[in-house]
């Protein structure tokens, strides 16, 4: 249940009450899955020409090159489109050589926005591409069922999967066939991943891991190496201290379109709906006040609001907050543990839209 939130002050601030996610039941039809299956808008305006690479690490430069020409020669691939036969009743071959391209990187190194940058760069038109997360993925073939995602991708010119989820080995080999299933229809793959559990070297490991699990797909991935620092501190000031929940509800009231939840009520609310609906859940939110945030209780929540985390920094909502900061947010025994990689990544992408939300808060 949302808990509701008193205006302090003497007089009310905005004629409306915020937003509330906790009241959010959204219900995502399948065809809004396929749809959305696009670059987040975080990413809509993403080029090749905007990424900044790190004058100190020459394999950012060398990965726009490689994409730009991967990007180019998809141009007359697939031009048939899936299940469309040559007159004489034979499928079209698929191009010889590698389809596919595997990022392999720390978090925060831009692979997100390079997958982005390959997908605007394909030259085809946008619903012969496509691009989503892992989870967004399984959550397709949830939707329609495995025949009818592969009918439905299968006329694709590119597919990009970003945050391949190597440590679920259920959803692994379910995507991996999918995937065999494309490839044999002549898609093109670009794809993005987290470390296995137990790999501290921040993607070092994470080609070998991902071409591993992949198996008989490995042969159609090049994995190009992406070195450097996580982007989103790099010469940046640290993230804004939590505010007081006063603070934050004033802002709430003060800004249109902002959503206010107490933190507990949300994480409850999270375990209600379903991940794939997460997106859903933000349309329209353009701040996030939350109050009295504490650590997570296990590691179930732990996740679901990882996902969230991902969906807001996608759409570039900033989060103003109340309670422990963001790097508080999970045990040491989960930071060390095998989802490491999702809990720091959804620390540093809080951290950043924490720091966007600071002219929420008057001064």
């Amino acid at each position: 249940m949302s808990s509701s939130h008193a205006v302090p002050g003497s007089s009310p601030i905005a004629e409306t009450a915020p937003l509330s996610l906790c009241a959010r039941e959204p219900h995502v039809p399948a065809d809004r899955l396929v749809a959305e299956m696009v670059p987040p808008p975080r990413f809509d305006s993403v080029r090749f020409d905007t990424y900044v690479p790190d004058p100190n690490q020459p394999s950012q430069t060398e990965a726009v090159r490689v994409l730009s020409d991967f990007a180019a020669g998809l141009g007359g691939a697939h031009a048939m489109g899936a299940g469309k036969r040559k007159w004489f009743g034979r499928k079209a071959a698929a191009p010889s050589g590698p389809r596919g391209v595997y990022l392999d990187g720390g978090y925060g190194v831009g692979k997100t926005h390079l997958l982005a940058s390959l997908w605007h760069a394909t030259p085809a038109a946008p619903e012969l591409k496509a691009f989503g997360t892992f989870v967004e993925l399984t959550n397709l073939v949830g939707a329609l069922g495995f025949q009818q995602t592969v009918r439905t991708l299968s006329g694709h010119r590119l597919l990009c999967i970003d945050e391949f989820e190597l440590d679920d080995p259920g959803d692994t080999v379910l995507v991996s066939s999918l995937l065999s299933r494309l490839v044999e229809e002549g898609v093109a793959l670009a794809a993005t991943s987290n470390t296995l559990p137990g790999k501290l070297g921040e993607g070092r490991f994470a080609a070998a891991d991902f071409l591993r699990e992949i198996q008989g797909l490995s042969a159609h991935f090049r994995p190009l190496r992406i070195d450097g620092e996580d982007y989103r501190h790099r010469g940046l000031p640290e993230a804004p201290p939590p505010y007081s929940d006063e603070q934050v509800t004033r802002a709430a009231y003060a800004a249109p379109g902002a959503a206010l939840d107490d933190f507990p009520s949300l994480l409850d609310h999270l375990a209600r709906v379903h991940p794939s609906r997460y997106g859903a859940l933000t349309d329209g939110v353009r701040a996030v006040c939350l109050t009295d945030v504490r650590p997570v209780p296990d590691q179930s929540t732990a996740l679901r609001l990882v996902v969230l985390a991902d969906r807001l920094y996608d759409r570039e909502v900033p989060v103003l907050a109340s309670g422990v900061p963001f790097d508080k947010l999970f045990s040491e025994e989960m930071l060390n543990g095998g989802y490491r990689k999702k809990y720091f990544r959804a620390i540093s992408r809080l951290t950043a839209l924490a720091r966007d939300a600071k002219g929420l808060v008057a001064q």
